[in-house]
């Protein structure tokens, strides 16, 4: 991407200001090494584990900038903010360390233990709308009524400069870093950690990624201007933003190479081989750019060492469930298969001893006689079998093939 010649709305000096009010409030959080996702890129690999931060996100570094410096008749009359979870978990910690009282606008369906962090930290939590761009319509709306102060999840300098906190922690951390992967929703974090990076590092390549099904940032950075999406359809809730604010927006449009996009199938392996692999919990979106890094493993375009930030590790237990059995099946190692075999005694037992002598376990059974192509003599039997990986999973399939079994693969 070409940098535009403009005065950025954030300096490496607002950063660094930030980062001293931030002095004894976050934790520098660790930077760990992936030996697997270093084996598949085919270069170092660092995690920087913002998923261990305060409050599970790199949040409450904006957040607390920002409010900390509110005049004190502005703390007197409270903040309000919109989030999907993390942002709010942020807000609501920072008030409760300042003495603030804060109301958060969260969607409704957002992740039970979010919601259930905000009001243990002391917020007033109300749900409406499906996205954060509808909490934040009612969050200003809230504001312009009662004088609240509008505490936005991204478009402040405030915000953008405490988030630029972490990319200070990542160059002293690595600094030989050759290249800088950051998930993006609104933008804040990319655009702080950017703000650092180009000022102290001008040839380090900096990527943003975003969910497919979210994605702001490519359409509008191809038109020159925040453009609005008019659906979003992503598990990753916390970078599902409709429109870049103006402010980080500025930021990554000149300081960012690239910001592209990875599908669900592969965050929900990326949220699997994180947990596998780097024995790491973390949120759909803070799994975005461990996820760009899958994708291009088979590719060896990405120069080392690199640094991946996990954003968030905020994750409903339920959800977690869910994303690891849709993980397993999207890496193979769950294989759904139909049989059509005679309904007579002993079918069912011969197939589930073929299937355990190719060291396939059987997960679930479901049987049928009501399918129209079966004849009368014969049943479906459908089998979810758990594989060791996609190899093994057509290595099976072949060989029950191979022993006659007339089936379909799901």
């Amino acid at each position: 991407m070409a940098f535009v010649d403009q005065l950025p709305p954030v300096t490496i000096d607002d950063v660094r200001a930030a980062r001293a009010l931030l002095d004894g409030i976050v934790r520098p959080t660790p930077l760990e090494y992936s030996r697997g996702l270093s084996e598949r890129v085919g270069a170092t690999v660092q995690l920087k584990c913002e998923n261990l931060q305060r409050a599970g996100s790199f949040k409450i570094r904006g957040a607390y900038t920002r409010m900390a410096r509110l005049s004190e008749e502005q703390k007197r009359a409270g903040v309000v903010a919109a989030s999907a979870g993390n942002h709010a978990q942020g807000v609501a910690l920072a008030a409760s360390m300042l003495g603030i009282r804060a109301k958060v606008y969260m969607p409704l369906g957002a992740a039970m233990p979010k919601l259930l962090a905000t009001q243990g930290y002391g917020a007033d939590v109300e749900q409406l709308g499906t996205t954060i761009d509808e909490c934040l319509v009612a969050a200003q709306e809230f504001a312009d009524e009662t004088g609240a102060v509008l505490i936005h999840p991204f478009d402040h300098p405030d915000i953008v400069a405490g988030q630029g906190s972490c990319g200070l922690e990542i160059l002293e951390q690595c600094p030989d870093v050759k290249t800088v992967v950051v998930s993006v929703g609104g933008g804040g974090l990319l655009a702080g950690i950017s703000t650092v990076v180009r000022a102290l590092r001008p040839d380090v390549r900096i990527v943003g990624v975003q969910a497919a099904g979210a994605a702001a940032y490519p359409a509008s950075l191809a038109a020159g201007h925040p453009v609005s999406l008019s659906t979003m359809v992503t598990m990753a809730d916390g970078i599902a933003v409709g429109r870049p604010g103006d402010v980080p927006f500025a930021v990554i449009q000149q300081y960012v190479d690239s910001v592209e996009t990875v599908s669900e199938d592969s965050l929900a392996r990326a949220l699997l081989f994180l947990l596998e692999r780097a024995k790491l919990v973390v949120e759909p979106a803070g799994a975005a750019a461990a996820a760009w890094l899958l994708d291009r493993s088979a590719v060896g375009e990405v120069e080392g060492p690199v640094v991946a930030v996990l954003s968030g590790g905020n994750i409903d237990p339920l959800l977690l469930l869910r994303i690891i059995r849709h993980g397993m099946a999207a890496g193979g190692r769950y294989l759904e298969l139909k049989f059509r075999v005679p309904d007579r005694p002993g079918s069912l037992a011969a197939l589930l001893a073929d299937c355990a002598r190719l060291d396939a376990n059987v997960v679930d059974v479901a049987h049928s006689r009501t399918v129209r192509a079966l004849s009368v003599q014969e049943v479906e039997i459908g089998v979810t079998l758990e594989t060791k990986g996609r190899e093994h999973a057509d290595a099976v399939t072949a060989a029950l093939r191979e022993k006659g079994y007339r089936l379909n693969v799901d």
